[in-house]
């Protein structure tokens, strides 16, 4: 591969990411109704992590060193795997509507951006651009899923495991960022995975129902490990390895936006104006927020 190759695959490393990262919701629309949530997602990373063994074998790559990164990877899985994906499939099953939890869990660039202000982080300083394009981004994302707030009901169970999650991947990323040393992104994903999975695993034996093998279900698993973790998972953690939090973070404002965009491709879902306004609200906001950080730097 040529240096212009490599900088090219780079730079399209945040597009990427957020095309992979949207069809979460599209995956769940497929899945959830054939198996309970947690027994989804842990048979998902049982076959992620058969995956990714398989990948580091041939490709012989190195296990992070020590013992300290061991534990700094697995404490990150647990939050960006097992806390994030647990509440936000938990939460849709118990009833609350997808648009509510995917506006809770788009609050996750302010909570970013208001820590990493708080804590005065060398380097990850937030400018007065990125405010406004954080605030933009917000009222974007109100516009793109607002209209879908007053589906599925809201109770002080489901709206605490959509909390969970939003405070999960969160405190995921930033604890990432800081403490976590690079290393192969294969090797780190695999470890992350088995915490998930350690986690996870007890808690879908307590879970009533079973999966039913449905080809919808088989799809959205394959999917689910594939491209989701394989891809997704991979590229979130060399965005957050190789950019600022706040930056990468932004771009989950992105996700809700072109889910709904996907649902018009594939359901013929409507798309309001308000939608297309918070469209193109939300891209204003990101670019932004992203214009001084080079995310694949």
């Amino acid at each position: 591969m040529t240096g212009d190759h490599r900088v090219a695959l780079i730079r399209a490393m945040p597009v990427v990411f957020v095309l992979v990262w949207s069809t979460g919701f599209i995956v769940a629309r497929y899945g959830m109704p054939h198996a309970p949530p947690l027994t989804f997602l842990a048979v998902r990373y049982l076959l992620s992590i058969l995956c990714f063994a398989v990948w580091v074998l041939l490709a012989r790559a190195a296990w992070p060193l020590g013992r300290v990164q061991w534990l700094h990877l697995a404490i990150t899985g647990v939050l960006m795997h097992a806390g994030y994906l647990g509440g936000v499939w938990a939460a849709v099953k118990a009833g609350i509507g997808a648009g509510t939890v995917a506006l809770i869990v788009g609050l996750q660039p302010v909570l970013t951006a208001l820590w990493l202000s708080a804590q005065g982080e060398r380097g990850e300083r937030v400018t007065r651009a990125q405010w406004l394009g954080l605030a933009l981004g917000l009222a974007g994302l109100l516009l793109v899923v607002g209209h879908k707030l007053g589906s599925g009901e809201v109770t002080a169970v489901n709206l605490a495991l959509a909390i969970g999650a939003l405070l999960s991947i969160t405190s995921g990323t930033l604890y990432q960022k800081r403490f976590v040393a690079p290393c192969d992104v294969r090797t780190a994903i695999t470890v992350q995975l088995m915490a998930a999975l350690a986690l996870t695993l007890p808690l879908a034996w307590l879970e009533p129902g079973a999966i039913d093998w449905q080809p919808q279900l088989l799809g959205a698993m394959a999917w689910s490990v594939l491209v989701l973790t394989l891809g997704g998972g991979s590229l979130l953690y060399l965005l957050i390895q190789r950019g600022a939090a706040t930056a990468v973070t932004s771009l989950m404002y992105l996700v809700p936006p072109c889910t709904a965009l996907m649902g018009w491709a594939l359901f013929g879902e409507s798309l309001a104006r308000g939608v297309l306004a918070g469209l193109a609200l939300t891209a204003l906001g990101v670019a932004l927020v992203v214009r001084s950080t080079r995310l694949g730097k």
